[in-house]
């Protein structure tokens, strides 16, 4: 099998930028497995599916179809030929992932896509349980922690450029309320993969994060 880096960590923890720039640096393929989760609570919300309703998020996730295409360095999600861009990543999603991510049936179908895109090539992928459950044998697992406080700065001015305008007490709250559904669901919670290797971001740039990661990596 080829090469898969795992990623994993809360929200705001400096994920998706450390895998894409890792993925820069070593020239292997970026995944996002958050977007997976997105994108089924997205075409729920269109369907109008209650996600508080876990046997109704089940019934209907079973048939949403999501196509994969390597584009620029990364693995690229397509629903019905478009890529969702930010339609996933609005505070009304935010809302409502956790729930929708918690339901043992979506999990199984998400893990199922992910343990499928190797065969794409090498892989770094970032989520919450890429080490712990997804790819539990890879060698090359980290865990990104980081203080709340910076957490909820990095996700606000994020949102900003997105114009999603909230305070950082908002987006805290937010992301801490995700934290306690992520951190004590049944199924995968988010916890730090046994063996992984931890980092804590808080003050640390996105160089220093990837060269950390990078050298275990022997690059």
């Amino acid at each position: 099998m080829n090469k898969v880096v795992c990623i994993d960590g809360p929200a705001g923890s400096g994920k998706s930028t450390t895998a894409h720039a890792v993925s820069e640096r070593l020239g292997i393929l970026f995944v996002d497995s958050g977007a997976l989760y997105r994108i089924m609570t997205r075409e729920c919300l269109r369907a109008g599916v209650d996600t508080s309703d876990p046997a109704a998020v089940a019934a209907f996730c079973k048939g949403v179809r999501v196509d994969f295409v390597v584009k620029g360095g990364r693995v690229a999600y397509e629903v019905g030929g478009e890529e969702p861009g930010d339609t996933i990543r609005t505070p009304e999603i935010n809302a409502h992932v956790s729930p929708v991510s918690a339901v043992p049936e979506v999990r199984a179908i998400v893990t199922g896509w992910l343990r499928e895109m190797p065969r794409l090539g090498d892989i770094v992928v970032e989520g919450r349980d890429i080490g712990s459950v997804v790819y539990p044998d890879s060698p090359y697992r980290f865990y990104l922690d980081c203080d709340p406080d910076e957490r909820a700065r990095r996700r606000q001015r994020e949102d900003a450029t997105k114009g999603f305008v909230q305070t950082e007490e908002q987006v805290k709250a937010s992301l801490l309320a995700r934290d306690r559904i992520d951190s004590s669901r049944k199924t995968a919670p988010l916890k730090v993969p046994e063996g992984a290797i931890r980092i804590d971001t808080t003050h640390l740039s996105v160089d220093g994060v990837v060269d950390a990661i990078a050298s275990r990596l022997g690059r």
